[in-house]
């Protein structure tokens, strides 16, 4: 009976609900995308401000030499976490890095499940749609009451929120170290090493600000050796 619960569940996770999912996002980022834009449009249509195309053309260049690599990374590196509607739920709301990927985490973690897997999926979906949630709340709470918040923090207390991110990305660190400390080890090797170049000015010589360098080998470093790694562990269990 069990196992029967589990083929319909997973006869409905491919045929209803992952179609299902993929439809509603791309709709509702595709709907993003075009309110993105609406204000420039405005501009366009409504008061016929036409920028030169050589100050599009330039501003695009200056906007991709910084976030660019982004475009690509992001989206191979978080979506093995977030599954796929984590990743058009994340992708439409921002704040992956320091809020979606954690909430996903944290919440797999939670009900110990695989990140990559079905249920993972599923557990990151709520993960997210709750972060989003709570996001919005203390969004609407911190533009109605921020600044009469801000005012009654002590200073101290202010200079200690600068380190939330940092320790935020401490912890993710340490929730994927722990049971992967082969590969927890790549990651720091590689991200350690091309800081230190970066530093130096060893990557001067590539365009714009070269701290893409060190994610782009951070993350796919990471992920080719690590499935070096993996690979050479499974050969041995075979043994």
């Amino acid at each position: 009976m069990e196992n029967n619960n589990m083929e319909r569940n997973k006869d409905y996770y491919a045929s209803t609900y992952i179609p299902s999912i993929i439809r509603f996002g791309r709709i509702t980022n595709l709907l993003g995308v075009l309110f993105a834009f609406f204000p420039g449009l405005v501009l366009l249509f409504v008061f016929k401000l036409v920028p030169p195309a050589s100050a599009v053309l330039a501003g695009f260049i200056m906007q991709a030499s910084v976030s660019g690599v982004f475009w690509f990374v992001e989206p191979i590196s978080y979506f093995p976490v977030l599954g796929i509607a984590g990743t058009y739920m994340s992708f439409l709301s921002g704040n992956i890095g320091n809020l979606r990927l954690p909430a996903s985490v944290a919440a797999q973690q939670a009900a110990n499940v695989e990140p990559g897997t079905e249920k993972g999926s599923v557990i990151s979906t709520i993960g997210v749609a709750v972060s989003i949630i709570v996001n919005v709340l203390m969004l609407t709470v911190g533009v109605i009451l921020g600044a009469q918040i801000l005012g009654s923090i002590p200073p101290v207390v202010k200079n200690a929120l600068n380190n939330i991110l940092p320790a935020l990305f401490g912890a993710m660190l340490a929730q994927q170290f722990i049971p992967n400390p082969k590969i927890g080890s790549v990651a720091v090797v590689l991200t350690s090493i091309m800081f230190f170049l970066f530093k130096k000015g060893f990557l001067s010589f590539l365009p714009g600000i070269p701290v893409y360098a060190i994610i782009i080998v951070a993350v796919f470093g990471t992920i080719y050796i690590g499935q070096k790694i993996a690979a050479k562990d499974l050969k041995k269990e075979a043994k």
